[in-house]
């Protein structure tokens, strides 16, 4: 009987591993040279069929945890502005929350601009937290971790 209850346990512990939000999201990260010492990092998510993942903006009643981009320190690099997002952005009212969500489906670019202090190789870094749901739930939130060379 112990077994079987082991068993069980296991299984069910490796399908909470594989629910979890990564395997929902697949990110793929670039840098484009866009002028001398400035480039566009890109940070795109690929987000599997029913879900979503939340914008970086959410109305002041939204209860959902917004996708946040943290960048490392890096003395080389200057961030001009925020990320923009390029994407088709949905801004509905949620009944089962009672407020609303700016969310994407699908596919989403997030884009931030940045400056080299020298023309040097260097690297950007940092992490992405964000969460993804569908209609009936929401899965824990998650963080991509990144590293991209210039």
């Amino acid at each position: 009987m112990k077994r079987i209850i082991v068993l069980l346990l296991v299984n069910f512990m490796a399908a909470a591993v594989f629910a979890q939000s990564g395997s929902k999201v697949k990110w793929e990260y670039s840098a484009k040279k866009v002028a001398d010492k400035k480039y566009e990092i890109r940070m795109v998510a690929t987000v599997q069929t029913p879900w979503h993942i939340y914008s970086q903006k959410q109305s002041e009643d939204a209860i959902v945890l917004p996708t946040t981009i943290k960048f490392n320190n890096n003395p080389l690099v200057v961030l001009n502005g925020k990320p923009k997002e390029v994407g088709k952005l949905i801004d509905q009212f949620e009944k089962a929350v009672n407020a609303r969500s700016r969310y994407y489906a699908n596919k989403v670019e997030f884009v931030q601009t940045i400056t080299l202090k020298s023309n040097v190789k260097t690297a950007v870094t940092g992490e992405i937290e964000f969460m993804v749901c569908d209609d009936k739930q929401c899965l824990p939130p998650d963080v991509a971790k990144f590293s991209i060379k210039l």
